[in-house]
This record gives structure tokens, sequence and C-alpha cells, in this order.
């Protein structure tokens, strides 16, 4: 029987080292491991060995048997290697070739008008402050100086969700929710950006829009006046607008500031000669500013006897138009992909 071993192992191993893929190691697996297999019919012979002979015989079978699975594991093993490395050979991506273009987003031009603002002032040392678009009336109004049945409350046509709640109307709330915030003892310089609305809707309007706000309050002792006013507005619209911006002060009437003013730039179209964007004046109305009102300072908390402020504001998306020479405030509403990714271009140039 030892012979008769010695010749299953020896024809086994001829044949595993000879199988040219997994299917014919597996049929050589099973014709000598299987259940019928010829190792597995001499475990069954042994009933009638000698008991002398039956721990022999048994212990070189098994020895045999594990010499064998590890021979069979082994060419397993290579036939997965050269399997892989036939499928990496036949799925090999050439990455020499261009891929397909993807399209990429940008940001919205309003978006790099407000965070261009905010590195702006914030490098002035400013606070960038935020609010709720729904506001109540006493924020919007009435500690702005607006009163209830004051008449210039008919200049802005509102969206009142009930009689106490709107949608905001200007972010000048945020300026009387930060006055009340530091308690009439602090000085205060923020700006705000944020939506707005209003019922309005054309060419140049928008049921929402977007504003920015600036406030500085400071003792009187510090003396800020007007020529601060001026001298920030100037950089202000140098940086966003053009170097060779020059701007105009004139008299106009806001309930929260006195005396107040419309600040005009000079057309960076025409360069101050006229044309059809400055409708032939040589300048454009950019936004309105002054010195914060006295009633606005006592109804949030400061006395105007101690402090004093400017405060400007102005629309977003207006800005956005000069800067990039939008005619039509729409489409920075429609969404159209075409329309907004020639920015990132833009900015470039």
């Amino acid at each position: 029987m030892q012979e008769q071993i010695s010749k299953i192992k020896e024809m086994t191993l001829q044949k595993i080292q000879e199988a040219k893929d997994s299917k014919l190691l597996n049929d050589v697996k099973v014709q000598i491991l299987g259940k019928k297999g010829e190792l597995t019919q001499v475990l069954r012979g042994m009933g009638a060995l000698s008991p002398e002979e039956r721990p022999k015989i048994g212990e070189l079978v098994n020895n045999v048997r594990n010499e064998i699975e590890s021979k069979i594991k082994e060419k397993e093993e290579e036939f997965k290697a050269k399997e892989l490395q036939q499928k990496l050979e036949k799925e090999t991506i050439d990455i020499t070739l261009p891929s397909t273009k993807i399209k990429r987003g940008s940001k919205h031009p309003v978006n790099r008008v407000i965070e261009e603002i905010e590195d702006l002032f914030v490098s002035m040392g400013y606070d960038v402050v935020s609010g709720p678009e729904l506001e109540t009336d006493e924020f919007c109004f009435e500690r702005l100086n607006l009163p209830k049945g004051h008449p210039a409350r008919d200049m802005q046509d509102s969206f009142y969700i009930t009689e106490e709640y709107l949608l905001r109307t200007q972010t000048s709330a945020v300026q009387a929710r930060t006055m009340l915030a530091k308690g009439g003892k602090e000085p205060i310089r923020m700006i705000c950006a944020g939506k707005t609305y209003r019922r309005e809707d054309d060419a140049t309007h928008s049921h929402q829009f977007g504003q920015v706000e600036g406030l500085v309050i400071d003792k009187k002792d510090k003396n800020v006046s007007l020529a601060d006013l001026k001298g920030t507005l100037e950089v202000f619209v140098k940086k966003l607008i053009g170097k060779n911006c020059e701007l105009r002060f004139r008299p106009s009437y806001f309930p929260f500031t006195e005396p107040s003013y419309e600040v005009d730039v000079s057309c960076f179209k025409c360069g101050g000669k006229g044309c059809n964007l400055c409708k032939q004046t040589g300048w454009i109305e950019v936004l309105g500013a002054g010195i914060v009102h006295p009633n606005v300072l006592k109804m949030n908390g400061y006395n105007p006897e101690e402090y004093g402020g400017f405060a400007f504001g102005t629309g977003l998306e207006r800005l956005a138009m000069f800067k990039y020479g939008i005619t039509d405030m729409r489409y920075l509403y429609t969404n159209d992909v075409r329309f907004l990714r020639q920015f990132d271009r833009k900015d470039e140039e």
C-alpha cells in the first residue's frame, strides 16, 4: 500500500505541475482528494490492514494529502496572479488622452461683490453683522425715525406678513439692533450685507434685492464727521467701481440721517463726458448717506449729546451692474449658466 500511495503522490504532483488553468487544477483536486478520489479510497481500505500497519499508513496518507493540498494552493495563487495581470493589461487606461471636460460653476456676481466689500471693510476695522430678513415694524421703521403714518413710508411698497411683521425693506434694521446690543456705551463700526424686499420689478429694480449698509458711531470728542464719511466712501467706490471715479454729494432727505446726501460717481463708461449710461449727465447715482439723526441715536440707546456718527447704504445689484457692465438687473436672477459662468474671466481681466 505504501508503494500505491507513493505512485499517487508522484502522479498527482506531476499533474499539478502540468495544469494549464484553474479548471484542470480543480479536476486533479477532485480526482485525488474528492469523496471518490484515489487517496480517499486508500483511507477507506485501511480496515483490511493489521493494527500495527494502520497508524503508519494513516500518517503517510495524511502527509501526502497535506503536501498535495499545499501544492494545489500554490498553483491556485499562481493562476490568480496571472489572471489579475492579464486583467490589468487588458483594462489599462491611457492617461495621456484628454479627459472629458467637466463644466464647473462660478460664484454669482452679487456674491462676488459682497465678498469684495466685506474684505475691504474688514481691512478698515469694520465688523460684519447680519440680522433677520423677517423683521418687525418697530425695527424696520419706528427705531429709524419712521413712526406709523410717516409719509416716507409711502416710498417703500412693503411685503407685510401681519400688521407687525414684514419682509425687511432695508438692512438698516440691523443697525438699530446693533446699537441696542451695544447698550449705548460702545463705539460701532459695522457693515451689513443681505437681502431686502419691496414690491418693485423692472429693468433696474427687483422685488428682492441686496443692500449693504455701514454705520460708524463714536464719542463726539472723536469728531466723526462728514469728512470721514466722504473719505470712507471714496475708498469704497474707487475699490469697487474704478480708481478714476469721482464723488459728488447732493443734499437729500432720509428720516434716519441729518444732514442727508445722495452720492453720485462720475460715469466710468464715458469719464464724465455724457453717454447713454449716465443719461448724458456724466454722473451716476450710487448710494445714500448722511450723519446719523439724533432721534435714531436716542431711540436706540445712545445719548446724541455724547455720541455721533455716519451711515451709508447702497444696492448690491447696482454695484454688480456697474462693476461688470450688466444692463438689466433681471439677468442676475434668471439662473442662466451662460450668463453666470463669464464672471471668472471678467474678474481675471
